[in-house]
């Protein structure tokens, strides 16, 4: 792994017919480059960190190339601020014209202030998940500018939202631009409309009223208010695999203690094992107890849900060891009949929990950014203070809640039409979910999941799971995610995505009977 020292930037220039052309995506990685003859200047390695390929991607397009970072391996072998070192390496290059490539590279030192790095951050490991996914993707795209791309990877929605939600917003929005329709800040915890609706529509038997719900911005956002609200001198659950927001929020806040390479996980955290031998639930008389658990059910990555038994365990575990439970229920309109939809569908659950919720996979909206977190009047701190109070305070400070256009939409989503309109949009992701799972299982593998989440888990026994995202992605042209990239828990798995056109579903499964094709069995 390349380890974050002093930050170098750099230019990169193609040399054709020597003539030097600036170009843009040239070149993705360079690995332990040798600078021992630059200005006569002692030697020093550096790597990029564009990506973890040591291929070099030849592009005829040319462009300027933005500003990148080079970092030395040792922060203390590093270049004289005054320095600048220039050098040229050549590389093989599919051209009939020349037989090789020569890059120029020019370092110099950057400028520093005098303010230190949070120490917390700089223990996250690499880059987070989903940018990572991003970038290899577009390493991908450059190799193969003609390549017909499907993502099944990022858990991104790809029908339009219906018109009956998307037009409350346009009605909105064109009702700023008029003296009688014009809105400016909100309340924070957001408009009352909203959540009285929110509250009859999904907790009209369960004891949540409209001053329990706070409405956010996505629920990310809602996470990362709660480690504020929790802030760093709490410890934390989280199963795995899991969502990596959990965990790096959690390192971020100063949660936890160092990253432990060997076994990859982070010192302090409590890791709930989920596996197919337990069903996706921890054996809860394994854990350890901590101040607060994060839970997501209907569960990302796995694709489970908890049941209702199970739930009663985990509240009853929480209420014992006087933990508070996080429950992300972003998938909850996925689950199947039998499956319950929120935390406080478990009597004495609203004593010990906080959920998070959102309309993103329900109506789309995962670009325009509404959810809302459920704080319950009942739940206390050790010393008896509302935790909802301490939120609020969050929320005032943090945060001049969602945007008026979006709320109108999200209104729009609990009409009876919208209702109709987000089960049918689920209805159709589940559809694809199920042609996932069931291409994998006429392939032979074992594959968990799909029933009552969009995501269909991919088990590779004894490969790495990046390695089978790569060799998928290299056969095929199809994104999925690396189990490993949602924790250690992960590895060996790799999570396939419903979100996508159907067409494209089609054909990427079409894909992976190519790649995985059983042989013929000779008679």
């Amino acid at each position: 792994m390349v380890q974050l020292g002093y930050h170098l930037q750099y230019t990169l220039q193609y040399v054709y017919d020597n003539d030097p052309v600036d170009v843009i995506g040239l070149v993705t990685h360079c690995d332990d480059l040798d600078l021992s003859t630059a200005n006569g200047k002692p030697g020093k390695k550096i790597k990029s960190v564009l990506q973890d390929s040591k291929e070099m991607y030849y592009k005829e397009r040319f462009a300027k190339l933005k500003k990148g970072v080079l970092i030395v391996n040792n922060a203390q072998e590093k270049i004289d601020t005054e320095a600048i070192a220039t050098f040229e390496i050549s590389y093989p290059q599919p051209s009939s014209r020349r037989s090789s490539m020569k890059i120029s590279i020019v370092v110099y030192a950057a400028y520093r202030t005098q303010v230190s790095r949070n120490e917390n951050i700089a223990k996250l490991q690499a880059g987070y998940l989903f940018p990572e996914i991003r970038k290899r993707v577009n390493a991908h795209k450059l190799k193969y500018p003609d390549a017909k791309m499907i993502s099944l990877g990022l858990g991104d929605t790809t029908q339009p939202i219906p018109e009956v939600i998307s037009s409350a917003m346009a009605k909105r929005a064109l009702a700023l631009s008029t003296i009688e329709g014009y809105s400016g800040y909100g309340a924070e915890k957001g408009e009352t409309q909203l959540r009285s609706q929110l509250a009859s529509t999904f907790y009209s038997s369960l004891g949540i009223d409209e001053d329990d719900i706070f409405v956010s911005d996505g629920a990310k956002c809602g996470i990362s208010r709660i480690q504020a609200l929790f802030g760093p001198n709490v410890t934390m659950a989280v199963q795995s695999p899991a969502y990596p927001a959990y965990v790096d929020s959690s390192v971020i806040m100063g949660q936890t203690g160092e990253f432990q390479k060997d076994v990859k996980k982070y010192e302090t955290i409590e890791y709930m094992e989920c596996t197919p031998e337990n069903d996706f639930f921890p054996d809860l008389s394994k854990v350890s107890r901590t101040d607060v658990i994060f839970f997501c059910s209907p569960n990302n990555p796995t694709g489970y849900a908890a049941s209702r038994d199970q739930l009663s365990q985990l509240v009853k575990f929480a209420k014992n060891n006087g933990s508070i439970i996080v429950y992300d229920s972003a998938y909850a309109m996925y689950a199947s009949d039998d499956t319950p939809r929120s935390i406080f569908e478990i009597p004495g659950a609203k004593e010990v929990a906080i959920e998070i919720a959102s309309f993103s996979k329900y109506a789309g909206f995962t670009g325009v950014r509404l959810g809302w977190t459920v704080v319950p009047k009942e739940l206390k701190y050790s010393n008896g203070f509302s935790v909802a109070t301490d939120y609020n305070r969050i929320v005032c400070t943090s945060f001049n809640g969602a945007s008026n256009i979006a709320q109108a939409g999200g209104l729009a989503c609990l009409s009876p039409e919208g209702l109709e309109a987000m089960h049918e949009m689920a209805g159709f992701y589940k559809e694809n979910t199920q042609i996932i799972l069931n291409t994998f299982k006429s392939l032979g593998f074992k594959v968990y999941g799909g029933k009552d989440c969009p995501y269909v888990w991919v088990h590779f026994p004894g490969q790495s799971s990046w390695d089978v995202f790569n060799d998928i992605l290299e056969k095929t042209n199809v994104v999925t995610l690396p189990g490993n990239g949602f924790g250690p828990g992960g590895e060996g798995f790799i999570r396939v995505s419903g979100f996508g056109h159907r067409n494209n579903v089609l054909e990427a499964c079409q894909r992976f009977k190519k790649l995985y094709k059983l042989p013929t069995k000779e008679a």
